[in-house]
């Protein structure tokens, strides 16, 4: 198996989402097929894939997946931390053993509910809390993932080669979001492979946060625990903060994270826009994400692209009727949009956003 360190492959993370608009569900395969086009961007340290709407059955749950070092990890997480639940379901994911993927840890999932008599915090926010317990014990167990109604799946190899070993072909969903990781600044291990996710919040990365340590003491403030030693998870953090706990409306959040600059902010004729844009810029000064980057932030309600202010990472979106893909690389979004009825490269700063048929938010 391939160590940080023992390889270095000069090249760029690759990242890729597609969405059906009106919820209808289908296979991995445009988001397996757009990764490996994408093969050169990665080095096998690193890679997943993150679906909406693959638990009907369990939708009013959260899914946690969870990785384990061993069983006695998994029954003292069982007996200590996941008896406070409700369990609807506990099972060992389904996996298969490949060639390129053959050592890994435990893998289960737990379709749970909160017992709210217990606990005086909102639910999302207990959820948060206990996921946070967990991540930073050291119990030999990591959660990392916890939607209803989404799953991440992740783990040390090529986007492609997880797909194959956590038998992804037997899921439908209708938002798919992957990763190729090359890891920038930290080793590559199970854990720290893309997506990142927090409830229904998914994000793949490409790129570096140089505010990494600014963003991290800001968000820590809140309760939030960093623990995953990526930078990435403090984008899913910030956005969680803004939007779900301080009830941002997202322009206002992706203003915060990628605000104009201040000339640009002075030359503003409009004095209420102005305004407003001063005020995002001072209250949320430390979690303005800076360095070189493209995402794709997602819930169960659509996903968002966006690059940084001066678009040092690339990203291509195109939409085909009810489809809405974006990918690192043109080729890509083409292998989810083969007949595009638009194709375009965004902005620095300029949110490219699929919603669900009816939705006017990422979240309530």
């Amino acid at each position: 198996m391939l160590r940080e360190g023992e390889v270095r492959i000069p090249a760029g993370c690759a990242i890729a989402a597609v969405i059906d608009r009106s919820k209808t569900r289908f296979s991995c395969q445009k988001i397996v097929d757009a990764l490996a086009l994408m093969r050169e961007r990665s080095n096998g340290l690193g890679g997943g894939i993150a679906a909406y709407g693959i638990y009907p059955q369990y939708a009013d749950c959260y899914a946690l997946h969870i990785f384990y070092d061993d069983n006695l990890c998994r029954q003292r997480v069982e007996n200590d931390y996941l008896s406070r639940f409700e369990i609807a379901l506990a099972e060992e994911i389904k996996t298969r053993k490949t060639r390129q993927v053959n050592r890994s840890p435990l893998i289960w999932r737990y379709f749970i509910k909160p017992r709210l008599c217990e606990y005086d915090d909102p639910e999302q926010d207990m959820m948060v809390t206990f996921i946070m317990e967990i991540n930073s014990q050291n119990l030999g167990a990591y959660v990392f993932s916890s939607g209803k109604n989404m799953g991440a799946f992740k783990g040390v190899g090529f986007p492609e080669d997880i797909a194959e070993f956590f038998c992804l072909e037997d899921y439908q969903g209708y938002l798919w979001t992957g990763h190729g990781r090359f890891p920038t600044n930290t080793p590559g291990w199970w854990g720290g492979a893309h997506p990142f996710c927090l409830l229904d919040w998914s994000v793949v990365h490409n790129g570096e946060l140089s505010s990494y340590g600014t963003n991290r003491a800001y968000l820590e403030m809140f309760g939030y625990k960093c623990s995953l030693q990526t930078d990435t998870e403090v984008i899913a953090y910030a956005f969680d903060l803004m939007v779900r706990r301080h009830g941002l409306p997202l322009e206002y959040a992706v203003q915060a994270a990628c605000p104009p600059f201040w000339k640009q902010i002075d030359a503003d004729q409009d004095q209420n826009r102005q305004q407003l844009a001063r005020t995002i810029r001072m209250v949320y000064s430390s979690l303005l994400l800076n360095g070189p980057f493209s995402i794709v932030l997602a819930t169960g309600r659509g996903m968002m692209g966006l690059n940084d202010r001066i678009k040092l990472r690339p990203m291509s979106v195109a939409t085909q009727g009810e489809l809405m893909a974006i990918a690192s690389e043109e080729v890509a979004v083409l292998a989810m949009c083969p007949q595009p009825d638009n194709i375009w490269q965004p902005e620095g700063g300029v949110p490219a956003l699929g919603l669900l048929k009816g939705e006017s938010s990422l979240w309530h």
